[in-house]
This record gives C-alpha cells, sequence and structure tokens, in this order.
C-alpha cells in the first residue's frame, strides 16, 4: 500500500471511541474440576503456580504477581516508587491438597500443617551458549548454531567457578519468616568472575505460610567494562535474571509427610504495560503443547467466548495504545476495534452474525500458511508483529505466528460453535482469588502466572523462550501421572552444562559432551540462560524495526516493551476542559516514542542502536509504565474519548540537564 493511500483511509479512523474491552476474569478448568468430599484425606500435594514469575525492580516496595486470570496487579501507589525506582513483583506460592482421585480438598495453610519451603536459585548465562533464532522452527527458518559466551575459560571446572552465579538452596518455613526482608539466612548471594558479588533475591513467608520470592534489583554489570557488542551475547558481562526449582515438603498434625509435586519460579524483567496482555500469552503456547500431546483435553464445544475468544481480541483492541502499526491497523484492514458496541457483536454466535464473525476471522494471520507467497499473503494481517524467522527474508515466519489453539479457537468462533457468555455474574463478581471457586483455584494460579508472559515472537523473547513448547520439558513427558504445565526437574551435579562448542537442534535434544540434553529436566539456572545477556540489551533493541519498504512499522513486544504511547502530559491536556475540542482530540491522537531520549533506531546495525541499548542498561527503572486512566468527565468532553485511556505513567527524565514537563501552554520560568 502506498503512504498516500494508507494516510487518506487511515485518518478518519484515529479518534478513538468507547472500548468495551474491560478486564474480564476467566478460568480454563482442569480436566478434572470436582471438589474433594468434606473431610476427604490428603493423598497428593501439589505447589502452585506451577511455573511462576517474578519481576525485578530497584525499589524495596514490591506487590504480588497476578493470581486471578484477567486481573492484572493493582498496586498501590502504582508500579513506580517514584519516577526512579520500579517495585519489584513477587510470586507467591501455596500449597494445595487432593485425595485419592485427584479431587481438590482446599490449600494447606501454616495454622493446618508445617510447610518446609526449599528454594534454588541461580543464574548461569554466561556460562550458556549465543542466540540466533529458535532451533526448533524446520526448514521454514532453519536453527542457526549458537557458540559458547565467555570461551576464554575453557573447561568446565573454571566455568563454573568464574560464570555461574550460584545462589543457592534456601529453605524458609512458619508464618511471617523474614517479614521485614533482609536476614542473610533466606538471601540468595553468587559470585561472577570469582569475586564480584551478585545478589539473587530473597525468600519469605506471609501470615498463612506460604512462600514469597522476591526478585533481584535488575542489575547488570561487566567486571572488565567490557564494550556491549550484541543484542544478546556479550562476554565479560552478568546479570542478575535468575530461576529454579521450588520444592515443599508438608508435614501434617499427626506426622504424616507428603513432599509436593514442585514447582518453578523465574525472576524477569518488568512488564512495563501490566494491564494489557501480550495477543499470545506464554499460558496460550505452554496450553498448545498440552493439547497437542494429549496431556490436556481441547476445549469442549461449545467454545466459552468469554474464556476462550475474548481474550484474544481484547489484547487485539488494546494494542492500540502500545503500537501506531495496531492503532493505524484500519488503514489497510476494514476492521475497528474501537467501534461502539464492537465487543458485544463479537460475542453474537447467530447464523445472521457469522458473515460478520468470517470477515474478522481473515484478518488474522493464518499460522497453516505456509506455502511461497505466504509471506506476502499474510504480512498485513493481525498481529503487525515480527516472529521467529526473522533471519530468513520472505519466510512465512518471518511475521508472529499464533499457536494452533489459539488460531483453531478463532476458527470456531468464525463458525458459531461458542456461547455468549461474555456477560457472567458469577465471573463479574471475581475480585481476589478467594472468589474463584475452589476446583478451579489451582489451575487459575497458573494461568495468572504465565498469562502476563510473552508467547512470541521468541528472538529470544521477554521472559522466557521457544524451548517451553518443547515436550521434553515437562515431567508429563516422562510420567503420565504429572500435571500439565510442571517443568522436569533434573540432577546435575553441576550447573554448567557444556555440550560441545555449539548448540544445535540435535545437542539440544540428544546432549553431548557426555552432558545430558539441555532441553529436558531443568536445573536452578537453565530457564533464564537463553535470553540475552545483559538483559536491557535484548529487551530495548526489539522495539521496532524500520526498513525500506516497511510502512506502517512492524513491531516485536508492544504489550510489554511499548512503542507508541500516549504520554502524560498528551493525557493532562485531554482533560482540560478549556481547550478546543479539536485540540484536546489532537492531542488524544498523538504518540510519542516510548524509548524516546534513550533507544537507537534500526534492526540491529544502526548507528544509534549500539549507544541505545547501552544506554539502557543505566536507564531501564526511568522508563514509563502505560496504565488505564479515566476519561474527562467535563460537559465538553470530545466526542469520540473512550471512557478509559491508557497512558504513560511515571517517567523520569532521561536528559539530565533538563526536568520539566509543558503545563497549561506555559514554558518554564
Amino acid at each position: 500500500m502506498k503512504r498516500r493511500d494508507f494516510l487518506a483511509q487511515s485518518t478518519a479512523a484515529l479518534a478513538l471511541t468507547g472500548l468495551a474491552f474491560l478486564p474480564r476474569p476467566a478460568v480454563a478448568q482442569r480436566s478434572s474440576v470436582e471438589p474433594a468430599p468434606e473431610g476427604a484425606t490428603p493423598a497428593r500435594v501439589r505447589i502452585y503456580p506451577a511455573i511462576g514469575i517474578s519481576r525485578v525492580g530497584g525499589s524495596l516496595r514490591w506487590y504480588l504477581a497476578p493470581e486471578v486470570p484477567g486481573l492484572p496487579p493493582k498496586p498501590e501507589g502504582g508500579f513506580k516508587d517514584g519516577d526512579r525506582l520500579i517495585k519489584k513483583q513477587v510470586q507467591r506460592f501455596r500449597v494445595y491438597a487432593f485425595d485419592d482421585q485427584d479431587r481438590v480438598i482446599g490449600e494447606i495453610k501454616a495454622d493446618e500443617a508445617k510447610i518446609d519451603w526449599q528454594v534454588h536459585l541461580a543464574n548461569t548465562k554466561a556460562a550458556w551458549y549465543g542466540f540466533h533464532n529458535p532451533l526448533d522452527n524446520g526448514e521454514d527458518a532453519p536453527g542457526l548454531p549458537g557458540q559458547m559466551r565467555n570461551q576464554y575459560f575453557v573447561d568446565d571446572e573454571s566455568r563454573e567457578a568464574n560464570l555461574i552465579i550460584d545462589g543457592g538452596l534456601k529453605e524458609i518455613s512458619g508464618k511471617d519468616t523474614n517479614e521485614g526482608g533482609g536476614n542473610p539466612a533466606y538471601r540468595f548471594e553468587g559470585t561472577f568472575w570469582g569475586r564480584y558479588p551478585v545478589g539473587l533475591g530473597e525468600l519469605r513467608t506471609d501470615s498463612d505460610g506460604r512462600l514469597l520470592v522476591f526478585p533481584p534489583d535488575g542489575k547488570s554489570g561487566s567486571p572488565t567494562n567490557a564494550p556491549i557488542k550484541s543484542f544478546a551475547d556479550n562476554d565479560g558481562w552478568y546479570d542478575d535474571w535468575c530461576d529454579g526449582p521450588v520444592t515443599a515438603t508438608v508435614t501434617f498434625p499427626d506426622g504424616r509427610k507428603l513432599a509436593a509435586d514442585p514447582s518453578w519460579v523465574a525472576s524477569v524483567g518488568p512488564n512495563f504495560a501490566p494491564e494489557i496482555p501480550p495477543i499470545t500469552t506464554l499460558y496460550d503456547v505452554i496450553q498448545n503443547l498440552n493439547v497437542s500431546e494429549g496431556w490436556t483435553p481441547p476445549p469442549a464445544s461449545p467454545l466459552s467466548f468469554r474464556r476462550d475468544i475474548y481474550p484474544t481480541f481484547r489484547r487485539a483492541a488494546l494494542m492500540d495504545w502500545l503500537a501506531n502499526a495496531a492503532r493505524h491497523r484500519s488503514g489497510w484492514l476494514d476492521v475497528d476495534f474501537s467501534a461502539p458496541g464492537f465487543a458485544e457483536k463479537l460475542a453474537d454466535p447467530s447464523p445472521e452474525n457469522e458473515a460478520f464473525r468470517r470477515k474478522i476471522f481473515s484478518l488474522f494471520r493464518n499460522p497453516e500458511n505456509t506455502g511461497p507467497e505466504a509471506y506476502k499473503e499474510e504480512r498485513l494481517k493481525i498481529p503487525y508483529m515480527l516472529g521467529d524467522g526473522v533471519n530468513y527474508d520472505g519466510s512465512p515466519l518471518q511475521w508472529f505466528q499464533f499457536p494452533a489453539l489459539q488460531y483453531n479457537n478463532l476458527k470456531a468462533w468464525a463458525a458459531g460453535d461458542f456461547r455468549n457468555d461474555l456477560d457472567d455474574p458469577d465471573y463479574d463478581s471475581i475480585e481476589t482469588l478467594d472468589d474463584v471457586p475452589l476446583e478451579q483455584q489451582p489451575a487459575a494460579l497458573t494461568e495468572a502466572a504465565l498469562e502476563p508472559c510473552s508467547g512470541g515472537g521468541f528472538h529470544p523473547g521477554v521472559e522466557l523462550s521457544y524451548y517451553l513448547r518443547l515436550a521434553p520439558m515437562y515431567a508429563r513427558h516422562s510420567d503420565a501421572t504429572a500435571e500439565p504445565f510442571r517443568l522436569a526437574h533434573g540432577n546435575r551435579p553441576e550447573l554448567v552444562q557444556t555440550i560441545g562448542r555449539l548448540l544445535t537442534l540435535e545437542k539440544a535434544l540428544e546432549g553431548g559432551n557426555g552432558a545430558p540434553p539441555p532441553v529436558g529436566p531443568q536445573s536452578a539456572g537453565d530457564l533464564t540462560r537463553w535470553m540475552g545477556l545483559p538483559w536491557q540489551c535484548d529487551a530495548f533493541s526489539c522495539q521496532q524495526v524500520l526498513l525500506q519498504e516497511n510502512f506502517p512499522t512492524a513491531v516485536w513486544w508492544p504489550a510489554l516493551l511499548p512503542i507508541d504511547v500516549l504520554p502524560e502530559d498528551y493525557y493532562a491536556q485531554v482533560m482540560r476542559p478549556d481547550l478546543p475540542e479539536q485540540e484536546r482530540l489532537k492531542f488524544l491522537n498523538s504518540r510519542v516514542a516510548w524509548s524516546r531520549g534513550v533507544a537507537g533506531i534500526g534492526y540491529h546495525a544502526n548507528a544509534s542502536y549500539w549507544d541505545g541499548i547501552t544506554n539502557m542498561i543505566t536507564l531501564w527503572e526511568r522508563m514509563g509504565f502505560v496504565v488505564r486512566k479515566p476519561a474527562p468527565q467535563d460537559p465538553g468532553r470530545p466526542e469520540g474519548v473512550p471512557d478509559e485511556l491508557y497512558v504513560e505513567t511515571g517517567r523520569a527524565e532521561m536528559e539530565f540537564r533538563f526536568n520539566w514537563s509543558p503545563a497549561d501552554g506555559m514554558l518554564p520560568e
């Protein structure tokens, strides 16, 4: 499409109308959702969530990770501590009991039994292999082998001693243990380069004996002052992302002990748009694997619109607030998600509405189209995001691909195979986990933990990467009694895992050099090691790709790392009743670069690019968070202003010579 045609078609769509895509709690039920009878005896105990996510931040203040699917966290005072520090997201773990028929008895708390928690955290990035692209995409985007990072440490002994940041195994139990933090008995500490201390967070418990995993501060550094030379692989550098197993032993009052089915926790980067989930989540990716492997049945027919369909449309609609590629999509696709009544029309399963549904369905990228013309045919489909195969021009995988399950749900929706449960009073009343039916709480915890995480493109990704769509990563792969989503736990004596000079798909799946396969049972540090080093370089290098033939601009992960945002100063002008209506709409419809003043441009090459990703290592906590804000309520509110706006807030100055913002049309004195 020519630029002038695009502009002509899109201008009329810029004034957003009322959005109905509100957060709506919904739980993907387990295959067995029957509660146990009263008085049932615990036969098995499990830790939830099966995979938990903590998020780094430099502040001492913190908030709990989400525990109800569809409901984002709401930290008191927001996600930042002032404008220079980010609050930590803390993952809380619980233990649930099940009877001998695998029915839910309930949560076990410290008043009912003694819970002894054990956690082992490590960062092993510097001892791992470099990243070029995912190894598992086959002929459409063949995997490129990665070399070992920091090759000047040759043998495993020196790599273990210098490159592995091992926080060790920590144990904790009781109520409110280490309540205020700081007790060294519960703090994870390791060293890099053999002598530089690196903290990896700490453990606490709450008033019911639940486990709280506090992340580290998000620090990165280089003892050798090595320059940044790569978006993902920088020798001589460390960061403090970490991960590892979470285990527990429950001792009942009668002395009986049960070892809980274990969990895993990863401490990763912040989510800078925490109220807007990615269009495909990490939960979607793993659930797609569960269904394809037969570990979990597919959703029953007819589908639930609220649970199986609505989240995808809501995420697509809210991308308007994060990237111009989405906000201007009506310039090349005949759809406006912000139109009044659009969500309600999507929820209509009637035959009379089928033509509308099929039209909307045709706008989403088809992962089944892998033919020679797929690159062109699917390019401008929803979402206009890059995918795993960006290394291969013309590959259909150059564009983001939906997991089969998520796309098939949309296909069933188009055919009318769903029920309209968009407005469900039972679910609408849910505000906390206690409001969720007991038998659905365990599954809800895992879904809520993974729902905010990016499900692609994996290059390598935001929090974690493509290996989580591979079956050998999970306990269920070799144990038919294991619950889906639970990682296989390994028992390697050392955390270093050298499988040869190069990491290939074959070695990832089969191992090498006497070491077990990396895609298999996991040890501390194994999940986060595949990610960029240091984390800020990868996170902020992948904003958008400015190529000559691309208009609009394709983006990477706007739901976690925004691209184009409505800044707080513009929002203030929208709220001004003294401004003319057209002026207020101009501010509403204008965007600025989220990374303005810091990041460079380009794919991984342009001149200012290196300065940008280097700056982000120190400036990342100054970045703003995109959050919901109310619309103006004055009588002169312009027509077309939505009821809720998503606004960048809490951004600090990136240029230290200036420290002011325009207000009411006045320059600073």
